[in-house]
């Protein structure tokens, strides 16, 4: 596909792919060395707990945000040069993420011990982490924020630096909380990592060009925040429930298997997580923008079928060495108490291999803002995760059930994906926008 090569040759790799890269490793590196942290001093029954709570704490934070902030990225690249427009954008997303984020915060600290009982197995109580969290996610949003600004003002270099510095910090710290504390070392670094990046954020805008002075209580746009709130709601949707599916599968697990299977199930998801990092990076680098460009169906089905094309045949021989290097991956990563994990990569690979073909296709949903096909399918894919998780652990009678789930729900949700995408994708219509 030669407008892939030629757009990551000359537009990303010259301008943000190789630090883009960088972050990406950093961010693989840190996950693979507090994994093996974990693993090592707290053991699998440890990472289903933790399993848990990053699930909590990465739906919570999503909703502290209320998902403004994909869209303030937008916005604020449209306005760059309107001081009034620039103004009522930059103060409707802070206003409304402040107040919805102290109303989080609140929420979290003063119900913490509902929470705990919620998100832990019986006889643990962490709800001191919980209150943690609650106090640092202020932090978290004040970040998010000037992320998007930096971001809407393509300041990528800065922004990526500030990942990789963050992403260090965070990892060193863990190590260290874990090493300390053990369990709940490790459980106070999920929920303040995001967190301590604020602090090398604030050291990489200083003596930069401010933009407080446009944050008004007077700007805030009522009009803006609707227009706004399309991205919201397709941005929460996801991320928030899908978190949240999550911990019930894994409580299912706890409750009917086992804690170390729960244990084993995180481990084979954060393999996945580290390795396809690089594909979604790709995706969200190139697929969504050119999505967002195109007009004419011909012209998505060539940059689907391209994208195909180049990239599935890598993705397809990295998927077949990591099946084959399995055991070594679990022993370098984890311990040997984890060499139950091995008996999952061949669906959990699987899954993810369909998972690709489906999102990038499904990038259409965002790139034209199709909220409600973006929604339904969504909610498609989250029932038929949840119910097929639940039928294939019965079935199995073990952890293997779940990912057996996990390929099974991606069939199905890319069959949808294709029944909906047909006319565009095989020419079974005229081609019309």
């Amino acid at each position: 596909m030669k407008r892939l090569i030629n757009y990551i040759n000359n537009h990303v790799l010259v301008k943000i792919t190789s630090l883009q890269t960088a972050a990406v490793v950093t961010r693989i590196i840190a996950g693979i060395l507090t994994s093996k942290a974990i693993a090592v001093f707290i053991g699998p029954v440890g990472l289903a707990l933790i399993g848990n709570l990053k699930n909590f704490v990465s739906a919570f934070q999503s909703i502290s945000i209320l998902g403004l902030y994909n869209g303030l990225v937008k916005y604020i690249s449209d306005f760059k040069e309107d001081v009034d427009n620039l103004s009522k954008v930059i103060s409707t997303a802070f206003y409304a993420g402040f107040v919805s984020t102290i109303l989080v915060s609140l929420l979290c600290y003063f119900n913490a011990e509902l929470i705990n009982d919620l998100i832990f197995p019986t006889y643990n109580n962490f709800a001191f982490v919980i209150k943690v969290f609650a106090i640092v996610l202020p932090f978290y949003a004040l970040n998010m924020f000037i992320f998007s600004i930096m971001n809407g003002f393509s300041k990528y270099k800065i922004l990526i630096i500030i990942n990789i510095i963050g992403q260090i910090l965070s990892m060193s710290i863990a190590l260290i909380l874990i090493y300390q504390s053990k369990i709940n070392g490790a459980l106070i670094s999920v929920v303040i990592a995001e967190s301590l990046i604020f602090l090398i954020t604030l050291v990489g805008i200083l003596n930069r060009r401010s933009l407080a002075s446009l944050i008004k209580v007077g700007s805030i746009s009522l009009e803006v925040f609707n227009k706004m709130s399309l991205y919201s709601l397709m941005s929460l949707f996801t991320a928030v429930l899908m978190p949240l599916i999550a911990i019930v599968i894994r409580m299912y697990i706890i409750e009917n298997i086992g804690y170390k299977d729960a244990g084993f199930w995180e481990a084979i998801t954060r393999v996945s997580k580290y390795y396809l990092m690089l594909v979604t990076s790709l995706m969200a680098l190139y697929i969504l923008p050119r999505f967002s460009e195109i007009e004419d169906v011909k012209e998505f089905r060539k940059e689907v079928f391209g994208f195909y094309k180049t990239i599935i045949p890598f993705l397809v021989i990295g998927l077949l060495t990591i099946y084959f290097l399995r055991g070594l991956i679990v022993t370098i990563i984890f311990t040997e108490e984890f060499k139950p994990v091995e008996d999952l990569f061949i669906w959990q690979l699987l899954g993810d291999f369909v998972k690709v073909l489906s999102t990038v296709i499904a990038y259409q949903f965002l790139a034209k803002k199709m909220f409600w096909h973006y929604i339904l399918t969504e909610a498609f894919l989250l029932i038929t995760l949840y119910s097929t998780s639940i039928y294939f652990i019965n079935l199995f009678d073990g952890v293997i059930g779940a990912v057996v789930a996990h390929f099974v729900s991606y069939v199905m949700y890319y069959g949808i994906i294709l029944l909906m995408f047909g006319s565009s994708l095989f020419g079974v219509e005229n081609d019309k926008n």
